[in-house]
């Protein structure tokens, strides 16, 4: 493909990445002589309609984001038996390139990535999308530190119908939630237990679990607990560990509820947020090398054999300008006349021992084990034996064999009845006393402390943040029911724990008010409109927010009210008074104030020097608007009459007509003669060509 058309508009260019559904290339857009990410889909698979549906609701699924942290979806569109998509290229690398080159990230950098893998990742829990395949490969890092989130190939509207089966598991196996993997079923919580996965492997390097398949993978996702994060601060390792709960409801409810947590453990823990670094290795050139291979003649034919499908090798193939890697190649034909090529593809490797990286759809039945034939061996055939006489028993024996019979009738009915009066006992206490607990007291202990408080008194827990000015973080705030009520064993309580006092939000500026008042509630606090704090901007349009008061960051009290400060749009400047400066004057200090000056026609005045602004249009002290800057400038066209009296005539003409004015010499015009009067005095403003009359002896 690579060099053709699709639909007479997207050239194609180089290979970005393979993955098991679909084909990267790097491409252009020659309508709009734009680069773009051109995503093909297997042609193997185009003609599978659930394939397809699946690839273009891809498509249907981003396009519904508008955010800048998804990687945009450009265009759709079908070429012949190609199904495509056309997305934004994002120049850099993708996290896994990242990982592969530090090894770990620390603290401060792996918060910032997730901060904003978590703000992509709430947009689309907001329009109701899961994205089900959170891993590296698709967290893109671009130039000047931009993180995306791309691949929404597996995301669906979670009230519509669900693309996998039941019986089918969709995902990459390192980051599936339990429930994917034992139901299928996936929300908002899955998303978040993947972010928790994300998190892990920043800080440690590796994914939690790892193994040589990815059942061994999964089943440690449903029976194990994500392991403690080691050297990170307490908040940071309980971020994980909440995030990568097993039980869905104890996580929390969506990224965006996650997203608070991590704000305020940074908060808490003081830690600024860093650049993210572009991947050395994205930036380097990708190179498609075609080698010829060799191929020996065919050896005999040997008997037919039952082909075997091979499936696509999972990879970690991303959208945009990912540096996933793929690799293909093709073998010569069995005669051994014609030859194919090898196209070789760098990709990054993937950790040591990390197992099955990539999206794949696996069979739920894999994970049950196999069931194990027991082969039990034919008994040999037994030959019949006469069976020996009985002698006869005495009368003595007789008796005997009756008394151990008795013995053993009254051992036999004698524990059955035991066991019946332990039987009704016990249910007698289960009915009346035993089925029922009492919930300890635990408000003031540590969460920790009290979970482990609720599980010996047989009871299950449901936790919940709330924010608080005196409790420190973790320390539980009430409980319900309330310490001491009598409650059924299992039955649930639910935790309100502390975190701390409340943080303003982080908002963009230039977001809509009804979006910043959102972010303020959503954390406990009220948010309020000042149209006395409202401020002009010349960057923030009129009516978007330009900022918060307190700023965004600040921790307040609960219930604290936040004023949502927005912009009045640019502020309007007057026009300046300039009368009697030059024309270059009057120019420069408009240019300087943001203006667009212009000359307009002369006028005259009795009062401003030839040269020099009589007047502007606007006038002076109006305010223009920001769309409106254009400022006219009239300059005066007068002229100053000289005195020329007791000067020869030939003088007083020449220096007249240099002036401008008409001359008009009376009683003696001689040019030695003197002028002893002139009609309008030295000194006099007056139009240019006035005719000014000299009386000359």
């Amino acid at each position: 493909m690579i060099g053709g058309l699709l639909e007479q508009r997207y050239r194609v260019g180089a290979l970005v990445a393979r993955g098991g559904m679909s084909t990267v290339y790097r491409g252009v857009d020659t309508r709009l002589d734009r680069p773009v990410a051109i995503k093909v889909m297997d042609p193997q698979l185009s003609a599978d309609p659930a394939f397809v549906a699946r690839f273009e609701g891809e498509a249907r699924a981003a396009a519904k984001l508008h955010h800048p942290g998804v990687v945009a979806v450009h265009d759709q569109g079908v070429d012949e038996d190609r199904v495509f998509l056309v997305m934004e290229l994002v120049e850099g690398g993708t996290l896994r390139d990242l990982l592969a080159e530090r090894g770990t990230l620390g603290v401060p950098l792996a918060l910032t990535v997730l901060e904003r893998v978590l703000a992509a990742l709430a947009a689309a829990h907001r329009a109701d999308l899961v994205h089900r395949d959170v891993k590296p490969e698709n967290v893109l890092i671009g130039r000047g530190g931009v993180v995306k989130v791309a691949d929404f190939g597996l995301a669906r509207a979670m009230s519509g119908p669900g693309i996998t089966t039941d019986g089918t598991i969709l995902g990459t196996v390192s980051y599936l939630s339990p429930e994917q993997v034992t139901t299928g079923a996936a929300d908002a919580r899955s998303d978040v237990y993947a972010a928790g996965v994300l998190l892990y492997e920043m800080l440690t390097g590796t994914p939690p679990y790892t193994g040589d398949n990815a059942v061994s993978v999964a089943y440690r996702h449903v029976n194990d607990d994500v392991p403690a994060v080691p050297d990170v601060p307490p908040q940071v390792a309980e971020l994980v560990r909440r995030a990568t709960r097993r039980e869905p409801f104890l996580r929390p409810a969506d990224a965006e509820a996650f997203l608070s947590e991590v704000e305020a453990a940074r908060a808490e823990l003081g830690i600024t947020r860093e650049d993210v670094p572009v991947p050395a290795s994205g930036l380097e050139a990708r190179t498609v090398r075609v080698q010829p291979v060799r191929v020996d003649p065919a050896p005999p034919a040997a008997p037919a054999a039952t082909p075997t499908a091979v499936p696509p090798a999972p990879t970690g193939g991303t959208t945009g300008g990912t540096t996933g890697g793929a690799t293909g190649g093709a073998t010569g034909g069995a005669t051994g006349g014609a030859t194919e090529a090898t196209v070789r593809v760098q990709r990054p490797t993937p950790p040591v021992g990390a197992g099955p990286m990539g999206t794949m759809a696996m069979p739920r039945t894999a994970l049950a084990p196999p069931p194990v034939e027991q082969v039990v061996p034919a008994a040999p055939p037994v030959k019949p034996r006469p069976r020996p006489k009985k002698p006869r028993k005495t009368p003595e024996q007789l008796l005997e064999e009756q008394r151990k019979r008795a013995r053993r009738r009254l051992f036999t009915w004698g524990s059955v009845a035991a066991a019946a009066v332990l039987l009704v006992g016990l249910g007698t206490w289960w009915l009346g006393a035993g089925q029922y607990t009492t919930v300890p007291s635990l408000v003031g202990q540590d969460e920790e402390v009290a979970l482990a408080l609720l599980e010996d008194a047989s009871l299950k827990n449901l936790v919940s943040l709330e924010a608080s000015d005196t409790a420190p973080v973790g320390q539980v705030l009430r409980t319900d029911p309330a310490a001491g009520a009598e409650a059924r064993r299992g039955d649930l309580v639910r935790l309100v724990v502390s975190r701390g006092k409340p943080v303003v939000p982080q908002i963009q500026a230039g977001i809509e008010v009804d979006a910043a008042r959102k972010e303020i509630e959503s954390v406990g606090l009220s948010a309020r409109l000042d149209e006395q704090k409202d401020a002009f901007s010349d960057r923030v349009p009129k009516g978007k927010v330009v900022t918060l008061d307190p700023p965004p960051g600040s921790q307040v009290s609960v219930g604290a009210t936040v004023t949502i400060v927005v912009s009045k749009g640019s502020q309007p400047k007057p026009v300046p008074d300039l009368t009697g400066r030059t024309k270059d004057e009057a120019f420069a200090e408009l240019t300087s104030l943001g203006f667009e000056p212009v000359e307009g026609p002369a006028e005259f005045s009795p009062t401003v020097d030839n040269g020099r602004v009589v007047r502007t249009d606007p006038g002076v002290g109006t305010n223009l608007p920001p769309g409106q800057r254009r400022v006219t400038v009239i300059v005066s066209n007068a002229v100053t009459v000289p005195d020329v009296e007791r000067k020869r005539v030939r003088d007083a003409r020449k220096e007249l007509e240099e002036a401008g004015l008409e001359v008009d010499v009376q009683f003696n015009n001689r040019d030695r003669a003197t002028v002893f009067n002139q009609s309008i005095r030295g000194g006099t403003r007056v139009p240019e060509k006035t005719r000014v009359v000299l009386i000359a002896v």
